[in-house]
């Protein structure tokens, strides 16, 4: 194991991830999208899945994520950006569907 991957990995050898923004879109029309990505990689840099995306430009915002698999990251130890946090805040959840 190189210096780099310990750098990104926890005691138990997990990956150090966040759930944060990744900035999209042509100049002065910018988008997001919402991304799980190694802590240390640059806010565009290489992630590890898109689980939703943020238009500030709609009016309202539009905001739009897999709730699904926000809660697995989460479970799996990844942390919300501030923003992302109070996107989930907003964001309803939903409720869910009755047996058949």
């Amino acid at each position: 194991m190189n210096n780099r991957q310990s750098t990104i990995e926890n005691q138990k050898g997990e990956r150090l991830l966040r759930i944060r923004l990744a900035r999209t879109g042509a100049k002065k029309k910018r988008s997001y999208r919402v991304v799980v990505i190694d802590r240390e990689r640059a806010r565009d840099g290489r992630f590890v899945e898109i689980i939703g995306h943020y238009n500030p430009r709609h009016t309202p915002p539009e905001i739009v994520l897999k709730r699904e698999r926000v809660d697995y990251w989460i479970g799996k130890g990844a942390q919300p950006s501030e923003t992302v946090q109070s996107f989930l805040k907003k964001a309803p959840v939903p409720a869910p569907a009755p047996a058949a």
